[in-house]
C-alpha cells in the first residue's frame, strides 16, 4: 500500500501529544492503514506500543468495556510513553472515557472510527478539546495512480470518474468483481453505520432516500424538494425527516453538503445546499445498462480534489447564475466551471456567461474533459489530466 504522506505529514507533528488523535472517515477508505504506517514510524523510535483492532474481535472479546481497555493497556505497556492505537473504537462502550484516562497515564492514544459520532457535540463536550482531528478521504487520482502502479495496473482517469478512489477495489480486475465490492460496502456502510446506529424505524424508506441522494450527486436540493419528490413516487416522509437522515449520511461521512453563498443577498443561502458524495463509485453503482453519470461525477470529483488541495469549497450565486465553485485558501479566491465539455457553442457560452460581471482581481478557472484550450484572457481553462495532478490552483 502507498504511503499517504499526505495525512500522515498533518498527524506527525501529534505523535508524542497527549492530545488524543481522531482519525475518522467512511469505511474502507484506509483508516486502518495510516494507523499501521505511523505505527511503522513510531518503531523507530519506540517499541512500547499497543495496537487493538476492534474489527477482529477474537482478539479484543475481552475488551468490551471503558474499565477493560485501561486494565488491558496498564497490564500491557512499558514504563515509558505508551503509543496506544485502537482501531474501530466506537464498539467499545464509553470509549471516551478511556481515551481521557489513558491520557493522564504516559499514553499517546490515537483511535480510528467509522462515524463522526465520534466528533459529536456529545463526545466533543465530554473531551472537552482534549482531541486533535483528522478526516480521511478515498484515494484521490494521483494517489489511485500511485497504488495502480504498485500494483502493476494502469489507471485511466475515465475508469475514476465510473469507480472512484475506494482503495481495495483495485485488489479486484474485473468491473463485476468491482462492483459486487463496491455494493457490499455500499450495503454495509447503510445498514451497519446508519440504520442500526440510529434506529431508523423505517428502513426502507431510508434507504430510498440515501438512494435517491447518492444517485443524485452534485445537485442543488432542500430536504422539502427530496421529500416532494420521494411522495410523488409513493414514498411518505416528511422534510424534517429527510433532513435528519441528510445529516446521518453526512455523519457517517457518506456525504457532504456544500453551502451556497448569494452575490445579490451577500449571505449563506440556507434552505438549500449541493450535495456531493464521498466517493463517485456510490452514484455509478446504481447506474444500469453502462449508462453513467460521467457530467455530475466530474464536478463531484473536482470538489473532493479541492478539499484534498486545502481549499474551502461554497456555491456561489452569481445573480442568478450559478458558479459551480468558490474555491478560498491562503485569502486567494477562485471562481470555478466544471463541465464534461464545452467543445459546443452552447456548452461553452453558458459556462462562460457564468463569470460576467465578476471583480476581475480573483482567477476565473473552467475545468473539462476536452484536449483542446478554451483559455481567454479573463478565463483559465485547465484540462481534467491536468488538474487531478496539480497541487494547488
Amino acid at each position: 500500500m502507498i504511503k499517504r504522506e499526505y495525512y500522515i505529514n498533518q498527524i506527525r507533528g501529534f505523535y508524542d501529544s497527549d492530545l488524543i488523535k481522531i482519525i475518522t472517515g467512511v469505511r474502507r477508505c484506509g483508516k486502518s492503514v495510516i494507523l499501521e504506517q505511523i505505527m511503522e514510524e513510531i518503531r523507530d523510535k519506540s517499541d512500547n506500543i499497543i495496537y487493538l483492532d476492534f474489527d477482529d474481535r477474537l482478539t479484543t472479546e475481552s475488551v468490551e468495556t471503558w474499565k477493560q481497555l485501561v486494565d488491558y493497556v496498564e497490564g500491557h505497556k512499558g514504563s515509558s510513553l505508551c503509543y496506544v492505537f485502537l482501531d474501530e473504537i466506537q464498539v467499545v462502550e464509553d470509549w471516551a472515557i478511556a481515551c481521557k484516562t489513558l491520557r493522564r497515564h504516559n499514553c499517546s492514544v490515537f483511535i480510528t472510527g467509522s462515524n463522526s459520532k465520534l466528533l459529536s457535540r456529545e463526545f466533543t463536550k465530554e473531551l472537552s478539546g482534549r482531541y486533535v482531528s483528522f478526516r480521511i478521504r478515498p484515494f484521490v487520482y494521483r494517489e489511485l495512480l500511485a497504488y495502480a502502479e504498485e500494483l502493476g495496473r494502469d489507471m485511466s482517469i475515465a475508469d475514476y470518474l465510473i469507480w472512484g478512489g475506494f482503495p481495495k477495489r483495485l485488489e479486484f480486475r474485473t468491473a463485476e468483481e468491482q462492483r459486487r465490492y463496491l455494493n457490499d460496502l455500499d450495503r454495509t456502510i447503510v445498514q451497519n453505520d446508519i440504520i442500526e446506529r440510529y434506529k431508523i424505524r423505517k428502513s426502507a424508506e431510508f434507504k430510498k432516500v440515501a438512494g435517491f441522494i447518492l444517485v443524485s450527486n452534485a445537485r442543488i436540493y432542500s430536504a422539502k424538494s427530496i421529500a416532494d419528490y420521494m411522495r410523488s413516487h409513493g414514498i411518505t416522509c416528511s422534510a424534517n425527516t429527510v433532513q435528519k437522515w441528510i445529516a446521518y449520511l453526512e455523519e457517517a461521512y457518506v456525504i457532504d453538503q456544500a453551502a451556497r453563498y448569494s452575490k445579490k443577498a451577500k449571505k449563506e443561502l440556507e434552505q438549500s445546499r449541493k450535495l456531493y458524495n464521498c466517493d463517485v463509485a456510490l452514484n455509478s453503482i446504481r447506474c444500469g445498462g453502462g449508462r453513467y453519470d460521467l457530467t455530475h461525477n466530474l464536478e463531484n470529483i473536482v470538489y473532493n480534489e479541492l478539499l484534498y488541495l486545502g481549499y474551502t469549497v461554497t456555491v456561489y450565486d452569481n445573480n442568478g447564475k450559478e458558479i459551480d465553485f468558490l474555491a478560498e485558501r491562503d485569502s486567494l479566491r477562485y471562481y470555478i466551471q466544471v463541465a464534461y465539455s464545452i467543445a459546443e457553442e452552447k456548452a461553452y457560452e453558458r459556462e462562460f456567461r457564468a463569470f460576467h460581471n465578476l471583480s476581475q482581481i480573483d482567477k476565473k478557472i473552467i475545468i473539462t474533459n476536452d484536449e483542446i484550450d478554451y483559455s481567454t484572457s479573463n478565463v483559465e481553462h485547465i484540462r481534467l489530466k491536468d488538474f487531478l495532478l496539480r497541487e494547488s490552483l
